[in-house]
């Protein structure tokens, strides 16, 4: 072993830039990094905590360029969790000597990474460090995936979408293929039986292969909407056991599959909205809920504390929502409670024209029409049973859904559009 990997302060300044690096880089500097641990001409990784890109390979580019996932996958399948694994394997075509180290954090999918070893038989202590590493970087890695930023969010979404159609017009054109391929193989006219027999195994291999490659994708970019849900639940156990509160999470009907950075984003919206809840003074009761509505989810968080004034979300969750095309919807009733709910688009699509007074949601067709009355905002809190703040947070998004700057303008418009008076509730 290399003598400065004796040395304390080098394992952990190697742990730090490991840590430091943005998440692109997290490969080729952990590759950096391990080069004088245990020299290698390539890694290959498989990762479920980046939808974006679940494949990742950097070093010889001969190598790089021909390895694939069918590859990686029948890796993975040999590969165990926390223990390093030097074993014979076909990576970029080719049968090589290969070092697997595999890790399954508490938080996250998990990652399992294949070298090219210089030397066939690296030695164990080299090995069980760079375990030890590997472990660390994993568990980095899923802490990121399962709380991304929102830049990361929207194009990891967009990446997703994109890279789902791409497989499905792949698998379609290949799948016709190949069973035309087994169709004229198996057909009677051709005497060789032995031959035909063989192609029509491998050919019937290619397709199983195909099919899991689909599956595998899909296996790393989704997560089903239940068990996104059981795991918010583990997050939030040991506050709901502790709590005075009475909270109820209610499990979500069906077994639809949800992008895996919609279920994180979800989680993190319904963490912080249950917080906020739950800080609110007076709160006895408090419900969350998801649901599917048709093309976005609907994360609804209730509770019963009569104060209402800081119902607004925080801005920290209003990026995260506004970055994957969201919005909220909040209907806070002084002396009732609140209701605030997170309107999640399931993937990235371009949004239909709208005429200007389309884009408001009912609740703010109220306000609105009570500003083209000429109403203050306490006036209109008092007509729609709403408190003062509520109403700004509403006027605040008319604005800007509008494209105005001013109440003065968004009235005119109204006017001009001929917005219909909206009955009010009675006090």
């Amino acid at each position: 072993m290399d003598a400065s990997w004796s040395d304390p302060r080098h394992v952990l300044d190697v742990v730090e830039r490991l840590l430091s690096a943005p998440r692109p880089q997290l490969l080729a500097r952990f590759s950096a990094g391990l080069g004088k641990l245990i020299p290698h001409h390539a890694v290959a990784m498989q990762t479920g905590d980046c939808p974006r890109s679940p494949l990742k390979v950097v070093g010889d580019q001969a190598i790089a360029h021909a390895v694939t996932s069918v590859e990686l996958q029948r890796l993975v399948e040999r590969s165990e969790p926390g223990k390093p694994l030097v074993i014979d394997g076909v990576l970029g075509g080719v049968e090589r000597r290969l070092v697997l180290l595999a890790s399954m954090p508490a938080v996250g999918q998990g990652a399992v990474l294949a070298m090219v070893p210089e030397d066939a038989e690296p030695p164990a202590a080299e090995l069980e460090l760079a375990a030890q590493l590997w472990d660390i970087l994993s568990t980095d890695a899923g802490q990121r995936a399962a709380d991304p930023g929102p830049e990361v969010l929207a194009s990891n979404l967009a990446a997703a979408t994109a890279r789902a159609q791409a497989i499905t017009d792949l698998g379609q054109t290949h799948a016709a293929t190949l069973a035309t391929l087994l169709a004229v193989l198996r057909s009677g006219r051709l005497s060789d039986a032995v031959a035909r027999r063989t192609a029509t195994d491998l050919a019937a291999d290619a397709v199983l292969e195909l099919k899991g490659v689909v599956d595998r994708d899909q296996a790393l970019s989704e997560e089903q909407m239940d068990e996104a849900f059981a795991v918010l639940k583990t997050q939030l156990a040991d506050l709901v056991r502790h709590t005075d509160v009475d909270v109820d999470l209610v499990d979500p009907v069906g077994d639809a599959a949800l992008p895996q950075d919609i279920a994180h984003t979800a989680r993190t919206l319904t963490r912080g909205l249950v917080l906020a809840a739950l800080d609110r003074p007076a709160t006895t009761r408090l419900r969350a809920s998801w649901r599917l509505d048709g093309s976005v989810l609907r994360i609804t968080v209730r509770d019963d504390s009569p104060e209402v004034a800081d119902a607004i979300p925080a801005r920290g969750l209003t990026e995260r929502l506004t970055t994957l095309g969201g919005h909220w919807e909040v209907d806070a009733v002084p002396g009732w409670g609140t209701t605030v709910t997170a309107v999640l688009p399931l993937g990235v699509a371009e949004p239909p024209e709208l005429r200007p007074l389309d884009r408001l949601n009912p609740r703010e067709v109220e306000v609105l029409t009570g500003i083209s009355q000429g109403l203050r905002n306490r006036q209109i809190a008092g007509q729609l049973q709403l408190s003062e703040h509520t109403v700004k947070f509403h006027v605040r998004n008319i604005l800007d859904k509008l494209d105005v700057s001013s109440r003065g303008e968004a009235a005119a418009l109204a006017r001009d559009l001929r917005l219909e008076p909206v009955a009010h509730r009675s006090a």
